[in-house]
């Protein structure tokens, strides 16, 4: 039987291989990796990096075939919209003696040209990152945001320069006891009938301004007292609930609801015309009742009534997981938010806390200790230094 010579076959290729990349004083050179899609100058010619996943789309108008892909993703429609919107800033965006495009341009390029248009490397993405800088560190972010996706999906790494703004902390803006007392009153004296309705919901269910809107006639128990929230906000349903006075408040829109001639539209809450209201609708009833309640602009909103609703809850004892689940957050972290609540929240708590506790207290047959007598043993005060040193 034949015996092979040492680095016969395949060990001798990876021998060959080995040697070869020595270079002639023995140091072995390492090879560099390959050059990432996103790292690649266009040509003048072509352009021809597109992942493999959507080379099927490569001639096809990008902005249907985006639209397809958030919602496969299960984006909001909000969502898509803020996207798109925040997309045509970029798109648009000139170097060098561009032309600025339109809307319609912008719509109609394919997918290849849009990917050739906002490659990282060719400064269109850093100029207008640059332009805006006057914008606040929120919509700042967000449009980043949308830049991100977009760039994910044509097979872009997102370059480490370009990094989202630094937020400040804020707390969730409600109305005093007072602001809300004027608010109810001025809705239930309003000529608009769904004014009162409307506020009265949104405090007792804590429900997003979109919610409302897709909120059904069917959705409502009224012997519940309950009402379920179909695809809200990540596509999830829930149940919310609501007390006797929101009970009355319903019912007593119904017969209003049907003198608009609603025909087949489903939805509980509609307008004068029997359409089925819009976010906007929603809040310039708002605009209104703030305005009559002397608010200041902007100051109520949908919003701010589902942060009172929260807030609320909390004061009266309800736990984190439960204010979480009532309004539709994924992650509990976002309804950690309401335990930072403002100092006339917590001055009211802690009078109350100390009421309960004088008169358990009372009830007891037991004094209160003097705050002299509370005061740690440990305290400094009176010591004179001699008596330490």
């Amino acid at each position: 039987m034949a015996i092979r010579p040492p680095g016969h076959g395949m060990h001798a290729e990876k021998s060959a291989k080995a040697v070869n990349a020595m270079d002639e004083r023995g140091y072995r050179h390492v090879q560099p990796r390959a050059v990432r899609p996103s790292q690649l100058r266009i040509t003048e010619d072509t352009y021809n990096h597109l992942p493999n996943r959507i080379q099927h789309l490569a001639n096809l108008p990008w902005a249907e075939c985006y639209l397809h892909q958030l919602k496969s993703e299960n984006k909001s429609e909000n969502t898509q919209k803020t996207y798109m919107y925040g997309l045509k800033g970029l798109i648009s965006q000139t170097i060098g003696r561009e032309q600025i495009l339109n809307e319609e341009e912008i719509i109609d390029l394919t997918v290849t040209e849009l990917a050739e248009r906002i490659d990282p490397n060719n400064g269109r993405l850093d100029r207008w990152c640059h332009s805006l800088i006057d914008l606040s560190a929120t919509t700042y972010n967000a449009r980043l945001a949308s830049a991100k996706h977009l760039m994910k999906w044509l097979g872009f790494q997102w370059p480490i320069h370009l990094r989202r703004a630094k937020t400040g902390k804020k707390l969730p803006r409600t109305l005093t006891k007072r602001e809300l007392s004027n608010v109810l009153l001025t809705a239930e004296n309003s000529e608009d009938p769904l004014a009162s309705t409307i506020v009265i919901f949104c405090l007792e269910t804590g429900l997003r301004v979109s919610e409302i809107c897709e909120i059904e006639i069917d959705d409502i128990d009224f012997e519940d007292q309950s009402a379920i929230v179909r695809s809200g906000k990540g596509d999830k349903d829930r149940y919310v609930l609501f007390t006797s006075r929101g009970v009355e408040k319903i019912q007593q829109w119904m017969p209003i609801r049907e003198s608009f001639n609603c025909g087949n539209e489903t939805s509980l809450f509609i307008n004068k015309h029997g359409r089925r209201l819009n976010p906007r609708a929603v809040q310039r009833i708002m605009d209104s009742l703030g305005q009559e309640s002397g608010l200041p602009k902007g100051r109520l909103t949908p919003h701010v009534l589902r942060h009172n609703f929260a807030t609320g809850l909390l004061e009266r004892g309800a736990d984190l997981v439960t204010i979480q689940r009532l309004l539709g957050h994924s992650d509990i972290s976002t309804t950690r938010v309401y335990l930072e609540i403002s100092d006339q929240t917590l001055r009211e708590v802690y009078h109350r806390a100390q009421s309960m506790r004088a008169k358990e207290a009372q009830d007891l047959h037991v004094d209160q200790p003097s705050i002299e007598e509370i005061t740690p043993s440990s305290s400094g005060a009176g010591i004179e230094l001699e008596n330490i040193f």
